[in-house]
């Protein structure tokens, strides 16, 4: 089956199903200080743009784009699930944000992720991100590296 992407609300309880997925994989990773969760809820406010990956209608992969003052956008919540990962997922999200960002008149992309996501380093620099230091109020630590990428 082929991958769809929309945006949708990330108020179902599928989507949510994923976000707690994405949440218990970060934790995995990195200390809960630093572990910077938007709820599904905070997703769903006006300023936020989420994107679901469906594979035969089965969330398998999400994104958000959220909208800052000074024309600034984040790039939130990328995750797409094991059983579907090397297939370009990710990419297509960080396409369809940046689109939107271009759209919403967003000047700039910036991003926080882990210190152990390769996989998410490698999606970002394909799409044109370069590492950056902190970010918005994001804290410098070991646990995070950022990106960013004007448009």
């Amino acid at each position: 089956m082929s991958i769809a992407v929309a945006v949708e609300s990330p108020l179902q309880d599928d989507v949510r199903e994923l976000v707690a997925e994405l949440n218990a994989t970060l934790l995995e990773l990195t200390p809960p200080e630093f572990v910077f969760h938007m709820t599904v809820e905070q997703m769903a406010e006006p300023a936020t743009t989420v994107f679901i990956a469906r594979d035969g209608g089965k969330a398998v992969g999400c994104g958000a784009l959220k909208r800052h003052e000074d024309s600034i956008g984040e790039v939130k919540r990328m995750y797409t699930r094991p059983s579907h990962r090397g297939r370009r997922i990710g990419a297509e999200i960080v396409q369809r944000i940046e689109a939107l960002a271009r759209e919403k008149g967003v000047k700039r992309l910036v991003l926080e992720t882990g210190d152990q996501h390769p996989a998410a380093w490698t999606v970002y620099e394909r799409a044109g991100f370069t590492r950056c230091g902190p970010v918005l109020d994001y804290p410098d630590s070991k646990w995070s590296v950022f990106y960013e990428k004007s448009l």
